[in-house]
């Protein structure tokens, strides 16, 4: 008798076990980089908001290691159950899988689905001020008058080293590509005109540009940016259409049921539309984007496609 009576009590709580509103545990957010880049600061943002919104601990873990790859296989291979996220860009999603192919045992678009964009974040293009170029067409005119003499540097493979192979393509122009470990030992060697020219995070250019320390001559994004008005945009000067930027998003593994995702998101588009948000986003040069989970998807899908084409068009090969 006493069996039966177990029995009926827990076919009673297990469907409100299961009933529990998600989430009922602390979150990990993985950032598979080193604390202090674009990813870890946005997502060390989003994480306080979740947390704030849902009630449970959002905590950011970084896993670094092989270019996002062991941090980002970690979350593919994690129980599709919305308690382990993916802090990711373009570069983990399209750049890395182009560039590694046979260091990546995962399939992006299959093995992760889009929760929500966080932020966008253009370049400032600066150059040394020994460099006789004021403008993206004074640039473009060197460039063509002495290939390969003017040298631009950036971590392998990130947004910005990118930037700077699709400027390649645009302009039709050839720049030396002088590999670093990080942006800023690349500025480093820019200051001190070991190297010409950095496509640029704009928190990390700009004060130097207004400083005068390095010359800015254009932001990368479609539009100019209104935290740095006076530079005109790379398209409004002298390349048309050029349109740069990183940008920052949430994912999930793959079988991560619909009603957690549309959740999340939405928790997510909550969170950037409050004013500290943004402006804590704006004093890091970022700028928020709210899209529901099916326009993200589409606009993740558009950007893969579209930088692992310019990785294969480039010819960018693993340092």
């Amino acid at each position: 008798m006493l069996r039966l009576w177990m029995t009926l009590l827990l076919a009673v709580a297990t469907p409100a076990a299961l009933a529990q509103p998600y989430p009922t545990k602390p979150v990990r957010i993985v950032v598979p980089f080193a604390p202090g880049g674009g990813v870890d600061v946005t997502a060390r943002i989003l994480a306080q908001r979740l947390t704030e919104g849902l009630k449970q601990p959002f905590v950011v873990e970084n896993r670094t290691g092989a270019s996002g790859i062991i941090g980002t296989e970690a979350v593919v291979k994690s129980a599709p159950d919305g308690y382990t996220l993916l802090a990711g860009s373009q570069t983990t999603q399209a750049v890395v899988p182009a560039i590694y192919k046979d260091q990546v045992r995962y399939d992006t678009t299959r093995d992760l689905v889009p929760v929500a964009e966080i932020a966008r974040a253009p370049f400032l293009i600066v150059v040394h001020p020994s460099l006789p170029v004021k403008s993206v067409g004074d640039l473009i005119k060197l460039a063509k008058e002495k290939p390969g003499q003017v040298r631009f540097g950036a971590a392998s493979g990130g947004t910005p080293h990118m930037a700077g192979e699709l400027f390649k393509l645009a302009a039709k122009v050839d720049l030396q590509f002088v590999p670093y470990k990080g942006e800023g030992p690349a500025i480093s060697d820019a200051l001190g005109g070991h190297i010409q020219l950095v496509f640029s995070n704009l928190p990390v250019a700009l004060p130097l540009a207004r400083e005068g320390k390095l010359r800015g001559i254009a932001v990368t994004s479609a539009q100019r940016v209104p935290t740095a008005p006076e530079f005109p945009t790379a398209a409004e000067s002298g390349l048309p259409g050029f349109d740069a930027f990183s940008w920052f998003g949430l994912f999930a593994p793959a079988a991560t049921p619909r009603e957690i995702v549309v959740k999340l998101n939405a928790e997510v588009v909550r969170g950037l539309n409050a004013p500290d948000t943004k402006e804590k986003m704006a004093a890091q040069g970022l700028f928020t984007t709210t899209a529901g989970v099916d326009d993200f998807g589409a606009f993740v899908k558009k950007e893969t496609e579209r930088w692992a084409q310019i990785v294969k068009e480039a010819g960018v090969k693993p340092e």
